[in-house]
C-alpha cells in the first residue's frame, strides 16, 4: 500500500492531533461539476457510468484534480448491493432508482443472493484499486455503503418514497419478517465494506439516509442495531492501519448520544444539529463530521466565508472535526463557492489546533 501523504482527515476521524481542519464534501464527485457531465454524457447512462471502473475512477478524481480536498469518495450508488442481490436496478430520467423485483413477502427475502462482492460486484472493487493505483497516497479513499435499514427502505418501496408506506407497513405488520431482511442486509453490508478495505480504501462510511424518518424506539431497533451489526463483523485494522468508519443518519441528531456508543469512530450531521452541543453530548467517544447548510453554497462569498467560521467556532478547538456539508452538494452549484468554503476553512481552521 501506497502510504499517504496528506493523513489529516484520517487522523480527524481517529482524534488524533491535526494542523487544522480537513475537508470534503458528500456528493463531491458530480452533477455540479462541467467535467461529471462530460463523463455522464460519454458514459450514456449512470448505470454505465457506474459500472465502468476507468469513468467511476475519473469521476472520483475530478474534485481533487480541481480543489484541495482531504480526501476522495469512491463514486458510486448505494444501491449496488441490492442490485447484486437480484433487485434489477434501473434509473429512469427524472424518476430516480426503481427495483424490476421488490420485496413484497417472506419468499422475496428468502431468495435473495448471498453477496459476493469480488464477483457480483467486481466492477466496485476494480474501481477501487484503479483509483487507489492513481491517487498515489495524495488523499485517503472513502468507502460506502448504504445502511441496512435505508437499503431495505428502497427494496420493499421499489424505489424512492417519500411516506415510506409500504417498509412502514412491513414493520408494524410483520416486523419479524423485516428483521429477517435487515440481518441479510447487515451481512451484505459487512461484506461490501470489508472487500472495499481490502481492495484498498482508506476509510469507511455507512449513509443513513432514511433512519431520521423512524421514531426513537424504531430508529434503535430497526436502524441502528444493524448498522452496528454490520461494523461489528467488519475487520478494520488492515493493510498495517486502522480503518475508521463514519455513520451518518440523516435526521438523526435527537439519536447522538446512542449513535456513539454503537462503535463508529465518527457521526456524520446534518445542518439541523448544532455542533457544538452535539461535541457536547457525545464528549470524546467519537469524531463529528459536518454540517454546512448546503444551501448555504448560494450565498455571497462574504456571507458563505462567516457560515463556515461559525461552524469552526462552535465546534471550538481541538481535533475530531471533519467539515463537510450536512448532506450532498446540489447540482446547479457554482464550482467556485464550493472553492470559497474549502478556503476558509484552509484560513480559518488553523486557529482551533496547535498551542495557544
Amino acid at each position: 500500500m501506497t502510504p499517504l501523504i496528506n493523513d489529516c482527515f484520517i487522523r480527524a476521524l481517529l482524534r488524533q492531533p491535526v494542523e487544522r481542519t480537513p475537508v470534503w464534501m458528500m456528493r463531491q464527485a458530480g452533477r455540479y461539476l462541467p467535467e461529471y457531465r462530460r463523463v455522464r454524457e460519454q458514459a450514456g447512462s449512470f448505470m454505465n457510468l457506474c459500472t465502468t471502473p476507468e469513468l467511476a475512477c475519473e469521476v472520483t478524481l475530478q474534485p481533487l484534480a480541481r480543489f484541495p480536498l482531504d480526501a476522495a469518495i469512491l463514486f458510486s450508488d448505494i444501491l449496488t448491493i441490492p442490485d447484486a442481490m437480484g433487485l434489477g436496478l434501473e434509473f429512469a430520467e427524472g424518476e430516480g432508482p426503481r427495483f424490476r423485483n421488490p420485496i413484497r413477502n417472506a419468499s422475496d427475502v428468502r431468495r435473495l443472493r448471498v453477496l459476493d462482492p469480488e464477483s457480483d460486484l467486481r466492477y466496485v472493487m476494480d474501481t477501487v484499486r484503479l483509483v487507489r493505483d492513481r491517487l498515489g497516497g495524495r488523499a485517503p479513499l472513502i468507502g460506502f455503503s448504504g445502511s441496512p435499514w435505508t437499503l431495505a427502505t428502497y427494496m420493499v418501496e421499489g424505489g424512492s418514497s417519500r411516506e415510506f408506506r409500504k417498509i412502514k407497513g412491513l414493520m408494524y405488520q410483520e416486523p419479524q419478517l423485516l428483521h429477517a431482511l435487515l440481518s441479510t442486509l447487515a451481512e451484505a453490508v459487512a461484506l461490501y465494506l470489508s472487500a472495499k478495505i481490502a481492495a484498498g480504501v482508506d476509510a469507511i462510511m455507512v449513509f443513513d439516509t432514511w433512519g431520521g424518518v423512524l421514531s426513537p424506539d424504531q430508529y434503535e431497533r430497526f436502524s441502528l442495531a444493524y448498522a452496528k451489526r454490520a461494523l461489528d463483523r467488519i475487520g478494520r485494522n488492515a493493510h498495517g492501519k486502522r480503518i475508521p468508519a463514519i455513520l451518518f443518519t440523516k435526521g438523526g441528531g435527537q439519536w447522538l448520544e446512542a449513535m456513539a456508543e454503537s462503535g463508529y469512530d465518527a457521526l456524520g450531521l446534518d445542518w439541523t444539529t448544532d455542533i457544538g452541543k452535539a461535541r457536547e453530548l457525545v464528549g470524546h467517544k467519537v469524531a463529528l463530521q459536518g454540517n454546512l447548510d448546503p444551501q448555504a453554497l448560494y450565498a455571497p462569498r462574504d456571507a458563505l466565508r462567516t457560515e463556515v467560521a461559525q461552524i469552526l467556532a462552535r465546534y471550538g478547538r481541538g481535533t475530531g472535526h471533519v467539515f463537510n456539508l450536512g448532506h450532498g452538494v446540489a447540482p446547479d452549484v457554482d464550482p467556485e463557492q464550493v472553492r470559497t468554503m474549502i478556503e476558509a476553512v484552509h484560513e480559518f481552521s488553523p486557529a482551533f489546533h496547535g498551542a495557544g
